[in-house]
């Protein structure tokens, strides 16, 4: 096993693809024949990085785990002891759990950093995709694992769920609501909408990165160079890795990288964004270590038509209303200053009815409510604060080229390079 991940690449899509042919058009459950998978059947799925995130997801309705992966041997025990099924297959590659025929679903719950290679691969190898938030790391990944997604016809959902289930943080109720408002065009248009301490989101400023660390020894149980994988060497230190990865650039963005997805995706889906991306972000932060991830103040996104989303860092007004127009506000917990704002809700339609069982999804070949398209452009909210926090500017973004606007150091941030053999 401890061989696996010395297989390249280049060998592992050679044979895989021609595995995944049968696949990718129509998978296993819709062939009929050997290996049939009738619609009352369960769906049987890998989870690909067990730290943490990973071992949530073990269980959830109308699928089954066959194998678990993990570059660390002290997470895949920990993972086969909370499991109990000795007939579930472990690897320390996820290249070998790729070549498994019986597995429709792949779970990424990796670090970010892997998120679009190990996406792009399940995808090719003619697997259904459910990868955790962020979707990738940079914009340039983005937008490699969109292409890949929809060349192969894979059914792709991101691990955020509340442009279509649960309370939405502060607002005390679910999305619909708020779209249903927003559609109504009672608040008016263009839009501000307000994320902060006072309309009930937390930013997480926790997840920073250490500077200047000792280098330690490698424990035996962890891979390091592999879970480093595209990313340049850094000598190890135990707040590099597992739950502390979000402090650093090469990993991740520190909360705005840990919650940005689940704050934005929601917005850009009231505000009617999800084809599109802002003209310019502006930003107001301290100077950022070029590793390690700090904090910030303010971030501002305007988009062509003039509605814009601020990410307040400092809390500084306590009395902002978590959407303005210039016909009304919304604040926390669903408050308005229009009157008998229920009432006249209800003379609208509902919002367009989403598709979010995801089994359900997988088995009738229907796009999920968020997936590789409008996944692709919330996570390029984060990403494009991300660039503008390290090169430490506003930046102009054109959102028909997906490129920053005569500015050559930005646009090298969005595809940065990786170690060799790594790439999408």
């Amino acid at each position: 096993m401890e061989q696996k991940h010395q297989l390249s690449r280049r060998s592992f899509l050679k044979n895989s693809l021609g595995t995944a042919a049968a696949f990718t058009i129509v998978p296993r459950h819709v062939l009929g024949g050997p290996g049939f998978l009738a619609p009352s059947e369960q769906l049987t799925k890998a989870v690909i990085g067990i730290g943490g995130m990973g071992r949530n997801h073990f269980k959830y309705a109308g699928t089954r785990v066959v194998a678990i992966c993990d570059v660390d041997t002290k997470h895949l025990q920990e993972g086969m002891d909370i499991l109990k099924d000795k007939n579930v297959k472990t690897f320390t590659d996820y290249r070998e759990v790729l070549r498994l025929p019986e597995v429709d679903i792949v779970h990424i719950a990796t670090p970010p950093h892997w998120h679009g290679i190990i996406a792009a691969d399940a995808a090719r190898a003619g697997k259904d995709i459910w990868c955790e938030k962020p979707m990738t790391r940079t914009i340039g990944e983005g937008k490699r694992l969109l292409e890949v997604v929809q060349q192969h016809q894979r059914i792709f959902r991101l691990n955020t769920w509340f442009r279509f289930e649960d309370t939405f943080y502060g607002m005390g109720t679910t999305a619909k609501p708020i779209k249903k408002l927003v559609e109504s065009r009672l608040l008016g248009w263009p839009l501000k909408v307000t994320i902060g301490e006072h309309t009930g989101f937390n930013w997480k400023f926790q997840w920073v990165g250490k500077i200047r660390q000792p280098e330690m020894p490698v424990p035996p149980e962890l891979d390091y160079d592999f879970w480093l994988g595209p990313r340049p060497y850094k000598p190890y230190h135990p707040h590099r890795v597992h739950q502390t990865f979000r402090g650093y650039w090469d990993y991740d963005g520190g909360g705005l990288g840990d919650m940005g997805q689940h704050y934005m995706d929601p917005v850009q889906y009231f505000l009617e964004k999800d084809n599109t991306s802002p003209v310019s972000i502006d930003i107001d932060a301290p100077p950022q270590h070029p590793d390690a991830v700090g904090t910030w103040r303010r971030i501002e996104y305007t988009y062509s038509d003039g509605c814009k989303i601020i990410l307040d860092g400092e809390g500084k007004d306590a009395n902002a209303p978590y959407i303005e127009g210039p016909k009304g506000k919304l604040y926390k917990g669903f408050r308005s200053d229009i009157p008998d704002l229920d009432k006249k809700l209800a003379a609208f339609p509902d919002p367009a009815p989403q598709v979010t069982d995801f089994v359900e999804a997988v088995k009738k070949r229907q796009k999920f409510a968020l997936n590789e398209e409008n996944g692709y452009h919330s996570c390029t909210l984060v990403n494009l604060a991300k660039v503008a926090l390290r090169l430490g500017r506003s930046l102009k973004f054109d959102p028909v080229a997906q490129e920053f606007r005569d500015d050559p150091a930005a646009n090298r941030l969005i595809h940065q390079p990786m170690r060799i053999p790594w790439s999408i």
